[in-house]
C-alpha cells in the first residue's frame, strides 16, 4: 500500500502565543514557520511525491504552499478529517490558564476518556484521522500504484493519534510521542501491518538543546511550538 509523509504545520502565531488555536480561523505561521514551510522542498526532494493531501487551516496551507509552487502541478486535496482536534469551549484559550482545569488531567493521563466542553472527544478525533488516512491510502494507491508516496499536512493530536493507531498503541499512550512544529513523519502501509519509518524528524536535534525553562512531564495539547 502508500506510504505516507505526515507534515506537521509549521511554527503558528497560536504556537508562540501559547494560545489553543483548533479551529480559530485566522491563525497563520508566525516568521520561523514560514521559514519551516520554504525549506519543505528541499527536504523532500527525493521523495517522488503522488498527492498532497492538507488540513483545510490556513496553517497547513500555508506550510504547503511552498512544495506546491516548487512542483507545479503536483495535485492538492484539502481533508476536513484532518484538521485540528475541535476543542470547543477550549479554543483560543491561553494553555497556562488550561493547566488548571481538571479536565487537562484527564488529557494528559486518560485521553480516551477526554471530551472537550462543547467540542469533540480524542477518541473521535483519532477515529476520524485514521479513517481518513485509510481511505486516502486506498485511492493513492489506486491511483498511482502500490509504490505510491504522499504527502498529508496536518496537526500535532492529529499526527499523534495517526502514529499511536500504526504502532498498536491504546491511545492512552500517544501524549508519550512528540511531533515539532513542520516536522515529518513517514508510514509505509502493508497488507499486514503499517512500519513507522521516521517519526517527528526536523533535520536537527535544535529541540534537544538545555532551554531557559525545563519542559515539565505535561505533553502539550495541541503539540507546542518546537525548539526556541
Amino acid at each position: 500500500m502508500a506510504t505516507l509523509i505526515l507534515v506537521r504545520h509549521g511554527r503558528s502565531t497560536a504556537n508562540t502565543a501559547g494560545v489553543l488555536a483548533g479551529w480559530t480561523p485566522g491563525v497563520a505561521l508566525d516568521e520561523r514557520g514560514r521559514a519551516q514551510a520554504a525549506a519543505l522542498p528541499a527536504r523532500l526532494a527525493s521523495a517522488p511525491l503522488a498527492a498532497v493531501v492538507t488540513s483545510p487551516l490556513q496553517r497547513c496551507r500555508e506550510t504547503v504552499q511552498p512544495l506546491l509552487d516548487a512542483r507545479p502541478g503536483l495535485p492538492l486535496h484539502p481533508e476536513d478529517l484532518i484538521g485540528e482536534c475541535h476543542y470547543g469551549d477550549w479554543s483560543g484559550r491561553k494553555l497556562s490558564e488550561l493547566s488548571t482545569e481538571p479536565l487537562m488531567e484527564v488529557v494528559q493521563q486518560h485521553p480516551s476518556n477526554a471530551a472537550f466542553p462543547g467540542g469533540e472527544s480524542m477518541r473521535a478525533m483519532q477515529a476520524r484521522a485514521v479513517e481518513a488516512v485509510r481511505d486516502w491510502n486506498t485511492r493513492i494507491e489506486t491511483e498511482h500504484g502500490p509504490d505510491a508516496v504522499y504527502a498529508m499536512c496536518s496537526h500535532g493530536d492529529i499526527i499523534k493519534s495517526i502514529v499511536a493507531d500504526a504502532l498498536g498503541m491504546h491511545l492512552d499512550l500517544f501524549q508519550r510521542i512528540s511531533v515539532e512544529p513542520c516536522s515529518l513523519t513517514v508510514i509505509r502501509y502493508t497488507r499486514l501491518r503499517p512500519f513507522l519509518v521516521r517519526l517527528g524528524d526536523t533535520g536537527d536535534l535544535a529541540s534537544l538543546a538545555p532551554r531557559e525553562k525545563e519542559p515539565d512531564d505535561q505533553a502539550e495539547v495541541g503539540g507546542g511550538a518546537g525548539a526556541p
